[in-house]
């Protein structure tokens, strides 16, 4: 394996070090032998690695290793997803969700009909659909003489990111993106619902299933036993909103996790109307999925997200891929009026062309890194975090990001069990990445003398288990956190 090297920024070295690229020949020194033997670690032998270290100041490379390397990046692309939609959205963007009629009113009667349209909000609730039927009902209107519209046309048809895998269909991380969706819970897993099982003290019994919110759109096949062996799972059946319960339960334990649903434009029209017969609204006409909202439609009510400068904070502390998708499809309808991911991809690619990156360099295909066509260097990956670093909103952006050993998850994060103990601990603030065969780690670590630094470790094609590569991205922030190299 050919290693990198510390590359000393005055002079001859640093002219030297630009020739040879990641075989520079400056004198090693204590942090450069930690990365040449982290590099030279058993569980990378046959992978592929693209790694970077430049200074967060002057954007001097300090050690590289395959930095123009493309990989696949997994959640580290959230960086350039999350960067452009501070830019090209604002910090103070907000998602809405409209209840619109192209009727008049006759006493309580709406004669016309009512539209839900929603504007690619993936943090929108149960209760806020309750409060948008409360609204309505405050008007006096009591009954919809029209048909019942939902109206998700911001975005395309494409409920999923290319070439996202099919094991993923039914998990919240791989949830169907719709401009009209809703969420479960206050992580903003859209399109998603809760199902909590509950075991019996006695064994050999059936489960108790909960879902939340309570819907009748999805059906549940129950085989799943109060018993032992810790077996139990839920899988959907693909096309269909059949769960599939099945396994054993410990007696008494109860077990909660979220599990996509197909068609969430669906899923909103059935809580809707839920929510439109508990304010004793009644709907004389259809239900209409996927109508487009005239022009000369009036607003009703209104449900605005929180700014994007804080919801960038679950998208990135948690690494939400639905808010990432959401994100992308948005800025393709702002820049060219296309709420797709390749107008998405075009605005990002904007973004990084006004920094002045080279975006031939790279490919992105979705805004969250669950596709494997994504492929991104750890030059790319920094020249992102120096960009970032420039701009009015960076501050909001940085804080948002995993901070090392941090034990509070809206502030550890996904590297909250990570780097405890460590100088890294309470200093880095990056973002991770995982999937089969691939993970990375991008961020900022300030070293022992106060100089802040940009990094980028990509790993792929590995065959031991993740977390022993894990743990040489660890050794890595040690050893940058550490340094006292100039």
């Amino acid at each position: 394996m050919q290693l990198g090297r510390w590359i000393h920024t005055g002079g001859l070295l640093l002219g030297l070090s630009v020739l040879l690229g990641g075989c520079a020949t400056a004198p090693k020194n204590s942090t450069s032998d930690t990365l040449d033997q982290l590099l030279a670690d058993p569980a990378l032998h046959g992978a592929s690695v693209s790694l970077m270290v430049r200074d967060a100041r002057s954007g001097n490379t300090l050690y590289q290793h395959n930095p123009r390397t493309r990989l696949t990046p997994a959640s580290s692309l959230k960086l350039l997803t999350t960067a452009a939609a501070m830019d090209v959205l604002g910090p103070q963007y907000r998602f809405s969700t409209q209840l619109l009629s192209d009727g008049t009113r006759q006493g309580a009667v709406l004669n016309g009909n009512l539209y839900l349209r929603g504007l690619g909000d993936p943090t929108i609730q149960w209760a806020d659909y309750q409060a948008l039927a409360a609204s309505l009902a405050q008007q006096g209107i009591q009954q919809v003489q029209g048909d019942l519209v939902f109206d998700d046309t911001f975005f395309d048809a494409e409920r999923l990111g290319t070439d996202w895998s099919q094991d993923d269909e039914s998990t919240y991380y791989g949830a169907q993106i719709s401009a009209l969706t809703v969420s479960p819970n206050d992580d903003f897993d859209a399109g998603s619902l809760l199902v909590t099982a509950k075991a019996p003290v006695t064994a050999g019994r059936p489960v108790t299933v909960d879902i939340s919110p309570a819907t009748d759109y999805v059906q549940i096949g129950n085989r799943a036993i109060s018993g032992a062996g810790n077996s139990y799972g839920i899988n959907r059946q693909h096309g269909t909103n059949l769960l599939r319960l099945s396994g054993a339960l410990a007696p008494g334990k109860q077990s909660r996790q979220l599990v996509s649903v197909w068609e969430p434009t669906q899923l909103v029209a059935n809580l809707f109307g839920q929510a439109l017969a508990q304010q004793g609204i009644a709907v004389q006409g259809r239900r209409m999925i996927g109508g487009v909202t005239p022009t000369t439609a009036t607003v009703l009510a209104m449900h605005e997200s929180a700014p994007l400068q804080e919801l960038i904070t679950p998208l990135l502390k948690l690494s939400n891929n639905n808010m990432s998708e959401a994100l992308l499809k948005t800025m393709g309808r702002k820049t060219v009026n296309a709420g797709t991911a390749p107008a998405g991809v075009a605005a990002v690619a904007g973004f990084l062309t006004r920094q002045g990156i080279d975006t031939s360099t790279l490919n992105q295909v979705d805004g969250s890194g669950l596709s494997r066509r994504n492929l991104v260097s750890s030059q790319n990956l920094t020249d992102v975090l120096l960009a970032a670093s420039k701009q009015p909103w960076f501050d909001a952006w940085y804080n948002a990001l995993p901070v090392a050993g941090n034990p509070v998850r809206m502030a550890g994060g996904s590297l909250r069990y990570r780097l405890r103990g460590t100088a890294a601990e309470n200093n880095l603030h990056g973002k991770t990445g995982s999937m089969s065969g691939v993970s990375s780690l991008t961020g900022y670590v300030t070293d022992a003398k106060g100089r802040k630094l940009v990094f980028s470790m990509v790993t792929n094609n590995y065959v031991v288990a993740g977390a022993r590569v894990k743990a040489l991205e660890n050794r890595l922030a040690t050893a940058l956190a550490n340094s006292t190299d100039y």
